[in-house]
């Protein structure tokens, strides 16, 4: 089995690790396993102790009297040493590129930020590359807008206007749904107080009617669109460096939930050159004003981007799937945004900062793609094969996504569809047992289920008590029997998978760790309502074997089964009985992905050499400040946001 070269990649006998063999047979494995705790999640969730993989695929999962029977002269032996094995993570929503891109290029940190302490920050950015002056574009990333809004409310592109600088300047929000933006850039991006605000967006404006700075959703992305591509080399950079924190993750499989022709050059090209490492399901957005316009036309689009990227069925080495078309339903509910939809108005504060007297104000949000476009979408959608994932927020949105599902479940009543509801902050209590008899899974990030200042903060006082006694509904949802599916939306929050599975069997963060809000103050500890949580097991489900359902893999990845790919995780502590508190304290010793091993270290380090394109990336991602997600600094009175 040689489905690709990772430089460096060894399965060499070695000490204490892999010990030596004997005998021959064609029957014998490449690998075996064993001494470990196997944990399968298959149907019965049955415990094993050892696993042998023959051309990258389970060929025997059991006891370790009977794994001796795969055992050959060539074939390498890994003792697992009692350590936990189970499936590799499927990530079932994040944003790859635009995470390995966050490693390269200017990072706010989620630092809290006063206007003056933004300004100082990009300074710094330019002064480092004077050499890009005066016409190319300083990207910036992660800036947490809440916690400016809460020091200083909104900045305004005079803030950009002041810096020493001739450069157009875009500073996105760590929500990825606002945009930052400078006199320069608005004038290159041809956005003036005469252009009308497109669908699914808004430009916040002055008094004149001129953009002030900031916009919003597609207006964002329409100063952005502006920005001249990144080169096919950066594009490269960013996608090795994806794979790279996603190898050191244990994640083998991932939907990028906003995806385009970028995506599928980069990673075609890192799977022609031996690279790819996990399994790519690319998304393709779709426009809401071109949908408005002609539905049909529109899935034309996706499916001609389909045609040129999906690599078909599945094979033992990663490649690329490109059948689910991406909508986003509406923005966030996260405070100042306000911009989920819902069913009843945001609250508002018709008092003072110091006597608040907050009460359902006007805003409700926007549904971006209205019933009379989302359904004959999502209804041509289903007759040319595809399978949709659904950005909604608000309990509106979610409502008409339910409401388009069920159309279309009504018109198409054979159809193989597999819709996907992503985030669900907030779900009506009578949509709970929606989700199942739709067979429409709930892709939940269960870190943002945890006290912190972008919950428990500004965003509590708009929803209102009702609304955020249910928010993060995903214990709720699945004692209704829906299916729910982990994505940990990096780089919107940090690739820290343990963090997420530990609140999403406790509902609280984690003190000890630098990405959750409970290491800032004991405010931020605990559950942040009542809202059930998960067993353990149902957890590690929803980032394996439900995932792998939403992404149509269930048949080849997501649990140890014979037959299935070699996609395996060795973990440093037993998740099925460490203590709750020390849940998120875990870390992936060994991944494998098709039979390979590309990432190991302690005990099974000898496995792995590193590769020759690892990158200083690495070393800023083992960075708390870094921007592989939220770093909560203390004494920040205000959050960090997030984005879906």
């Amino acid at each position: 089995m040689n489905w690709t070269k990772i430089s460096g990649a060894s399965l060499a006998c070695v000490a204490l690790v892999i010990t030596a063999c004997g005998g021959s047979d064609d029957e014998t494995a490449d690998t075996v396993l064993r001494n470990g705790k196997v944990v399968t999640l298959d149907a019965n969730n049955s415990i094993q102790q050892a696993v042998a993989v023959r051309d990258g695929k389970i060929v025997f999962v059991g006891k370790n009297s009977d794994a001796k029977d795969w055992i050959g002269k060539n074939t390498q032996v890994i003792d697992l040493g009692g350590k936990m094995l189970m499936p590799g993570f499927v990530d079932g929503h994040m944003h790859s590129l635009a995470g390995g891109r966050a490693l390269l290029i200017c990072d706010l940190a989620y630092a809290p930020l006063s206007h003056a302490q933004l300004a100082q920050r990009l300074q710094a950015c330019l002064d480092t590359s004077a050499d890009k002056e005066p016409d190319t574009w300083l990207e910036a990333v992660n800036w947490d807008r809440q916690a400016t809004n809460g020091i200083d409310g909104d900045p305004t592109k005079t803030v950009l206007d002041a810096l020493t600088t001739s450069r157009p300047i875009a500073v996105t929000s760590s929500d990825f749904h606002a945009v930052l933006a400078n006199t320069r850039a608005f004038t290159l991006a041809g956005v003036t107080a005469a252009t009308p605000d497109p669908t699914g967006g808004k430009f916040l404006r002055d008094g004149a009617g001129n953009p002030s700075g900031i916009s919003e959703d597609a207006a964002g992305w329409q100063v952005k669109a502006a920005i001249p591509p990144d080169t096919d080399e950066f594009l490269l950079q960013q996608g090795r460096a994806a794979l790279q924190a996603l190898r050191d993750q244990g994640i083998t499989s991932f939907m990028d939930a906003a995806a385009g022709e970028a995506h599928a050059k980069t990673f075609k090209k890192l799977k022609d050159e031996g690279e790819l490492t996990a399994r790519v399901h690319l998304t393709y957005v779709m426009d809401a004003a071109i949908t408005a316009a002609d539905p049909k036309a529109a899935v034309a689009q996706a499916k001609a981007f389909v045609a040129t990227t999906d690599q078909g069925e599945p094979q033992v080495a990663p490649g690329i799937s490109a059948k689910i078309l991406k909508v986003f339903m509406d923005g966030v509910v996260n405070a100042p945004g306000d911009t989920g939809a819902m069913l009843a108005p945001y609250f508002e504060n018709q008092g003072t900062a110091a006597a608040p007297n907050w009460v359902p104000g006007t805003n409700m949000g926007e549904v971006y793609f209205p019933a009379s476009v989302i359904k004959p979408m999502m209804l041509e959608a289903v007759d040319s094969g595809l399978d949709m994932h659904l950005h909604a927020t608000g309990d509106r949105a979610v409502r008409e996504t339910l409401d388009a599902v069920e159309y279309v479940r009504a018109q198409r009543p054979r159809a193989d569809f597999r819709p996907a509801i992503a985030h669900g902050e907030t779900v009506a209590v009578a949509d709970y047992p929606r989700f199942a008899p739709l067979n429409v899974s709930a892709t939940m990030s269960f870190q943002w289920a945890q006290r912190a200042p972008y919950s428990i903060g500004d965003t509590e006082n708009h929803l209102g008590p009702d609304r955020f006694a249910r928010m993060e509904p995903f214990g709720s949802l699945r004692n209704a029997g829906a299916r729910v599916a982990f994505g940990s939306d990096w780089p919107i929050d940090p690739i820290d998978t343990f963090l997420a599975l530990k609140v999403g069997v406790t509902r609280s963060g984690d003190p000890t760790n630098p990405h959750s809000a409970a290491s800032i103050a004991p405010i931020f500890e605990g559950p942040i309502n009542a809202d059930p949580a998960l067993s353990r097991i149902d957890a590690l489900r929803a980032a394996t074997i439900e995932a792998a359902y939403q992404l149509r893999l269930e048949k080849y990845v997501g649990s140890i089964e014979k037959g299935k790919f070699a996609d395996l995780i060795a973990l440093d502590k037993d998740f099925l009985r460490v203590p709750e508190e020390k849940l998120a304290r875990n870390q992936v010793l060994m991944t494998m992905s098709g039979g390979r091993v590309v990432a190991a270290k302690d005990k099974f380090a000898a496995l792995m050499t590193p590769s020759k394109h690892e990158t200083r990336a690495h070393d800023r991602r083992l960075n708390i400040n870094g921007s592989a997600g939220h770093a909560i600094v203390k004494g920040s009175p205000h959050g960090d946001g997030h984005n879906h």
